[in-house]
């Protein structure tokens, strides 16, 4: 295992599912849960580094959403999902994290932050530099004006970075990209 922790498999069968979210999932899972505690993912960060053509945004006017990119550490949401609601739940995410195949879903090891010590292989989606929406070389303004002028199927792309925003702030997590972006929403 490398010290990122990466996992060249997913949990057995019979084992609880463990989904890490970052962004949106933190706050609108969309699947059943039997657990949702903070935890710690080591080699990717939280970043608006997508171009969103479908969710927040459309091809001739993209938003920006948040990937997890390469390099440092992000604290977010692990959820174990029942082992019996494994494969309802992958589906689902795969439905909605996948749309335009932006992300590499991998297995990486999370710490949870409850104290136990315990860290659990989580289902992560990476962003894939290589793809056509992958936009972690924008300029802070350059972010500001797709999110400004995002609207997708899930709505205006503000209403995704300020209701993320107030998600982290009550799990006392500060980001100062948020922060910079909703003060000029």
């Amino acid at each position: 295992m490398s010290a990122a922790g990466l996992i060249a498999h997913p949990p057995a069968a019979g084992e609880p599912l463990w989904v890490f979210g970052y962004g949106s999932l933190m706050w609108n899972p969309g699947f059943e849960h039997e657990e949702r505690v903070p935890g710690r993912l080591i080699g990717a960060h939280r970043s608006f580094c997508v171009k969103s053509v479908h969710w927040r945004g459309t091809p001739e006017k993209p938003g920006l959403v948040l990937g997890l990119d390469r390099g440092g550490a992000c604290v977010g949401i692990a959820f174990r999902v029942a082992p019996s609601r494994a494969q309802a739940t992958l589906a689902y995410l795969r439905a909605r994290e996948q749309v335009t195949n932006i992300y590499r879903e991998a297995v990486r090891r999370v710490w949870l932050k409850d104290g136990s010590g315990r860290a659990v292989p989580a289902v992560v989606f990476l962003v894939d530099r290589g793809h056509a929406q992958y936009a972690g070389w924008l300029t802070a303004e350059e972010r500001l004006h797709l999110i400004r002028q995002g609207h997708g199927v899930g709505g205006p792309n503000a209403d995704y970075v300020t209701a993320t925003a107030l998600h982290l702030a009550e799990l006392g997590i500060r980001d100062e990209e948020l922060r910079w972006l909703v003060a000029r929403l």
